[in-house]
């Protein structure tokens, strides 16, 4: 990402998105799609193979992996225990591969962009198509990916709360008495669209923040140059340092916000497809709090007479 900044003319021309192919109004291809197909083909290759056993292991190291085998099967059952199971209950194998994609699809989309591309594929491009410029660019940069994905997750809720409990999921909108019912409803609907806005522009605004800010940061190089090579020199040398800095937080970002979207994902449609398990949990706690509540009455003890 630093070097793809540096190396152009207008730092910002990195965090926006290059069309190749357009047809009116539609993009047909860009660097973001590029991108994206480049992440789908290596979470598809790469995952898999870091998880395949070999073929003449013996049964010691098909039990206990090694290298990167057990860094990805760690990744795989954190996300499995920790954060799909507490949301999704007994729900969890069926939804883990999806759970499993989004998250290192959103992964590698992040670090892909964080990857001096455009000065790498910007010779080849040149030398194959004539036009002067690279492939570079972070697709969760992009508020119509994130979209894109935040809709997948909207229609897992919708899908899997119908599927799982039938009209009961319609049903668990309208609580309460007459008219008030209405009003819940409506407002249980606007938080469904609202949980997948939120998703979407988080993981775009977090993404594209950091762009913005590396960005910014060296076209500060530019304007002391244009100044004077001396205080050219002695801006440089802070703003790359910490332009570094930042570079170093972004990868941190682009684990943490793939982290963040799964987990939100789990969340959300848990609470869709765990519906009876949620009303018997409140039904149990209230059936415990009632006896307990009758018998603290029943044993009060009678105030001593006075003497």
């Amino acid at each position: 990402m630093l070097m793809n900044v540096l190396a152009a003319g207008n730092p910002l021309t990195h965090v926006v998105d290059h069309a190749w192919i357009r047809r009116g109004d539609f993009t047909l291809l860009s660097n973001h799609i590029i991108i994206m197909l480049v992440a789908a083909v290596l979470t598809m290759v790469l995952v898999p193979l870091c998880l395949r056993v070999p073929q003449t292991a013996d049964e010691v190291e098909r039990l206990t992996p090694r290298g990167k085998r057990n860094f990805m099967e760690v990744i795989c059952e954190f996300l499995r225990d920790f954060v799909a199971r507490p949301n999704l209950g007994p729900h969890t194998d069926a939804f883990m591969p999806y759970v499993w994609t989004v998250f290192f699809f959103i992964l590698m989309n992040n670090l892909l962009g964080l990857l001096p591309l455009e000065p790498l594929t910007k010779p080849v491009v040149k030398a194959l198509t004539g036009i002067d410029h690279g492939i570079y660019g972070t697709p969760t940069g992009n508020i119509w990916v994130t979209g894109t994905l935040a809709a997948t997750t909207l229609i897992m809720i919708v899908f899997n709360g119908l599927r799982t409990n039938g009209l009961g999921y319609v049903k668990h909108f309208f609580m309460g008495p007459f008219p008030i019912n209405l009003l819940i409803a409506v407002l249980e609907v606007i938080g469904l669209f609202a949980k997948s806005f939120a998703l979407a522009i988080r993981l775009f605004a977090n993404m594209m923040a950091g762009h913005i800010l590396l960005a910014v940061l060296l076209m500060f190089i530019a304007m002391a140059f244009s100044a004077g090579a001396l205080l050219g020199v002695v801006v440089a040398v802070p703003v790359v340092l910490g332009s570094v800095a930042i570079n170093m937080l972004e990868l941190f970002v682009a684990f943490l916000q793939a982290f963040i979207f799964t987990f939100l994902s789990c969340v959300f449609i848990g609470q869709a497809v765990n519906i009876h398990h949620e009303e018997e949990h409140h039904e149990h706690h209230g059936e415990e709090a009632g006896p307990a509540h009758a018998a603290g009455h029943g044993h009060e003890k009678e105030p001593t007479p006075a003497h």
